[in-house]
């Protein structure tokens, strides 16, 4: 199919495609990183340059446009002379009908933010070859390795191939007051059960071991995600999306079956499954609780000192323990990448490619140093007057080569839907595990 048949395609099916991922990354989406198709016009470089290196960003993301514009007058001040950068904003929530409009009239900008589905391999805009390869490019450009590892890992596995620039990065893992811990005589757990037998120390002497946003669901699922990746591997969800796994098969259900367990043990506290995410990350700010298990985005609050009353010398942050005689690794953090951000193919010209190179060489430490944001790039140079607790974990981040998604990363969206609703019931007792895992196997064998 060419790319004018491709345009009327995808003109057809208009804002029916599937919404971006959140920004902030806070929430489980329906990404399919399934192997990157060899169908479609995915080349790395060979477009023709446009005009001008237009950038069509979400309204709610004013940093990127102006860490871009900031490079465009700095370290690629003679990229952007060559082809003069251009902003254009879109409303995050009108991203994939913009977008798909743009691209039926030929008139998708140079890079752009972009819907997921719309770029996965069996997505309209890669079927359509509007989908540039970046690591192709970047590699042709000497510039590869200004793209950290951990953000690759995370970026092919969404996608199904490097098709977004990892402006913005995230871990998670488990953050924890330092001195309730020493207080109460624990180190950092881990493994799982050592991270129980601190919760049962911490409830004893009471303190909420473990503040967590219930009433979001996906905090919960967050937890009972990495405990299967850490008991079945790293390729644990994406069996079950190729149908190599059930959630029903007894190593998945004990996933479910610690959630409710630790819930269960009071190890979240009182009202934890109507608790929202502002009142759980004060519960941990305010020394109210000793540990929460949260992304790197928590560190805009960490980083607050009206909010941070603990301190941030008094923040530590840890990896989700191993599980004992488990596949996976505890040094496999999960991670999300933020909204795609694509480069049209057709406009992959040499101009673009030295645009691209110099974002990946500069983007790190400039988001960084001005900004204090996180990306997936690698930070060349001295980074002054940022906190220990963002240096700690831009650290973490630049020092991983793999990582896993989310619990609901590869599911469809009402199998998305439902694994979070269902997170209330399971951990209030009102649903058992095979239950909750029977439920949502089959709403993934129904939708998925």
């Amino acid at each position: 199919m060419n790319t004018r048949s491709n345009r009327r395609r995808i003109a057809a099916l208009g804002i029916a495609l599937a919404a971006v991922l959140p920004l902030a990354a806070c929430a489980g989406g329906d990404a399919d990183p399934d192997t990157a198709s060899t169908e479609g016009g995915n080349a790395g470089a060979g477009g023709t340059d446009p005009d001008v290196f237009t950038v069509m960003t979400a309204n709610e993301n004013p940093v990127l446009e102006e860490q871009l514009t900031a490079l465009s007058e700095g370290a690629c001040e003679a990229e952007n002379e060559a082809l003069p950068l251009e902003h254009q904003k879109v409303a995050q929530a009108d991203t994939v009908q913009k977008v798909t409009l743009l691209a039926s009239q030929g008139a998708l900008p140079t890079h752009t933010i972009a819907g997921t589905a719309l770029i996965r391999p069996d997505g309209d805009l890669n079927a359509a070859g509007l989908v540039g390869d970046l690591k192709a490019a970047l590699e042709g450009s000497g510039a590869w390795e200004n793209v950290l590892p951990a953000a690759a890992s995370t970026v092919e596995q969404v996608y199904g191939g490097m098709y977004s620039l990892p402006y913005q990065y995230n871990i998670e893992g488990i953050f924890y007051n330092k001195e309730i811990l020493a207080d109460n005589d624990i180190e950092e757990p881990q493994t799982w059960d050592e991270l129980v037998d601190a919760a049962d120390a911490l409830a004893d002497a009471g303190v909420v071991p473990m503040t967590e946003a219930g009433a979001n669901g996906w905090p919960l699922t967050r937890i009972m995600g990495m405990y299967i990746f850490r008991n079945v591997g790293p390729d644990a969800m994406a069996a079950v999306r190729d149908g190599e796994a059930k959630l029903t098969d007894p190593e998945y259900v004990e996933g479910a079956q610690a959630l409710a367990d630790f819930a269960e043990a009071g190890y979240f506290g009182e009202g934890f499954s109507t608790r929202d995410g502002d009142t759980s990350s004060n519960m941990f700010l305010t020394g109210q609780a000793a540990m929460t298990y949260d992304g790197s985005w928590l560190l805009s609050a960490i980083n607050d000192p009206e909010r941070n009353e603990i301190g941030g010398e008094n923040v530590g942050f840890m990896p989700f323990p191993a599980v004992e005689g488990g596949e996976g690794s505890i040094d496999q953090y999960a991670a999300n990448a933020g909204a795609p951000m694509i480069i049209n193919a057709e406009q992959f010209g040499p101009k673009v490619v030295d645009w691209v190179s110099c974002i990946a060489e500069n983007y790190g430490h400039q988001a960084l140093q001005d900004a204090g944001v996180i990306s997936g790039f690698k930070v060349n140079g001295e980074v002054t007057d940022i906190s220990a607790n963002t240096a700690e974990i831009q650290e973490r981040i630049a020092a991983t080569d793999e990582t896993v998604l989310w619990f609901e990363a590869l599911m469809d969206s009402k199998s998305n839907s439902l694994a979070s609703t269902n997170a209330t019931l399971l951990t209030t007792g009102q649903m058992t595990a095979e239950e909750y895992m029977t439920q949502l196997q089959a709403s993934i064998d129904a939708n998925g």
